[in-house]
């Protein structure tokens, strides 16, 4: 048998990588990052638990790469899903909601990810978390940005605030109030993007397109032209 080429390893090295981080998603959604071992994720993706420390220097990274390849895949998703839209607005819209989707749907995860942020370690620039710095660039650079080196940070800044402030044990902000502020600060309509069922909450700072300014709903203050 003739040795594989190098494209092939590649590619089996790709997809041998992918199963563990998929498995490292799964194994911490559902167990906790402490009930999680090394061992477990090797034998949910069926790796050597070698494999797992050649790819990854220890488990807080291994969980940092995982979680920012499933948001860069989770807005991947969002951004060219049907029907596809090149408009900056509505791309900006299905970001934020696909970021404050994960944190809703996936709470265990998304806390464990936050909290390590915050400790010594910090955050990771993997592989992953470019992917899904690229897109969230693009989407500030498509949404009209002139300064997407300040406007991006700050865009990823908000979005780490709100996933914070949705997973905070004792004084959580319900999602609905979260998303609502954050798409009057951009100017967008409540009914882009994946609103959730309801309607913006009672005094809620909320866009309507067909004046073309930001107002309050019933309760609040217009916010002036």
């Amino acid at each position: 048998m003739s040795p594989r080429s190098p494209s092939v390893n590649e590619e089996l090295r790709r997809r041998s990588r992918e199963r563990i981080l998929q498995a490292t998603v799964e194994l911490v959604d559902t167990h906790g990052y402490e009930a999680t071992t090394l061992g477990d994720i090797a034998e949910r993706a069926g790796s050597a638990r070698g494999l797992i420390s050649y790819y990854f220097p220890g488990k807080r990274q291994l969980l940092q790469a995982a979680v920012h390849r499933l948001m860069h895949l989770t807005l991947e998703a969002a951004l060219e899903r049907e029907p596809r839209t090149e408009d900056g607005r509505e791309r900006m819209a299905r970001a934020i909601d696909a970021i404050l989707g994960l944190a809703a749907e996936r709470p265990t995860l998304m806390r464990t990810h936050m909290a390590g942020i915050l400790q010594a370690e910090g955050f990771v620039q993997c592989e992953e978390q470019q992917r899904l710095a690229f897109l969230l660039r693009d989407t500030v650079a498509r949404y009209g940005s002139e300064d997407v080196d300040t406007d991006y940070p700050m865009l990823r800044a908000l979005l780490m605030g709100a996933v914070v402030a949705v997973l905070l044990p004792g004084a959580k902000m319900p999602l609905a109030r979260l998303r609502s502020e954050l798409f009057h600060r951009y100017g967008l309509d409540w009914e882009a993007g994946a609103p959730p069922d309801g309607g913006p909450p009672d005094g809620a700072p909320v866009v309507r397109p067909s004046a073309g300014r930001r107002e309050r709903t019933a309760g609040g203050h217009d916010s002036g032209q």
